[in-house]
């Protein structure tokens, strides 16, 4: 699994450097937002663009967009030779929160163990309300396999 989320800008700006590492697919989880650069035009045919506008706010619903961005990241990495840039304008809470979304979902980690995996390799930040929607995704995904068991 090769997945890259930035904690700055410049490398997510950088379309050489991106070709260099093999990205092959981009998520920017701050598309069209004041201090973020990318989109389909800039990234061009070389890479395969996502673009989410979120918000980093205590208001903002990310979780509407985990389903999404965990699908995109899942295709992404089962493509020929497909890594994934994941990137937002800080790298700390938009990206980290649906990178943590997509261990959940599609490699079945609890919150606390996707959290784990993720500051071992660099810090991270998903601001109080990210956070509360990860956490409702790791309670229904709970409830859900409780339900499979017992039937």
């Amino acid at each position: 699994m090769y997945v890259l989320f930035c904690p700055t800008r410049g490398i997510a700006q950088n379309r050489s450097a991106l070709q260099n590492l093999g990205i092959t697919h981009i998520l920017n989880a701050a598309h069209s937002k004041r201090g973020s650069i990318g989109d389909q035009k800039y990234y061009g045919t070389s890479f395969v663009y996502c673009g989410i506008p979120a918000d980093d706010s205590t208001h903002f619903d990310l979780d509407v967009y985990f389903k999404p961005a965990a699908d995109f990241i899942h295709k992404a990495l089962n493509s020929p030779d497909g890594k994934v840039l994941v990137h937002c304008i800080m790298g700390m809470s938009r990206s980290s929160s649906l990178v943590l979304a997509y261990l959940m979902l599609y490699h079945d980690m609890p919150l606390h163990t996707a959290l784990r995996r993720i500051i071992q390799k660099r810090a991270i930040y998903p601001n109080r309300n990210f956070l509360a929607l990860l956490l409702d995704l790791d309670l229904q995904r709970k409830r859900k396999h409780r339900r499979c068991v017992l039937l």
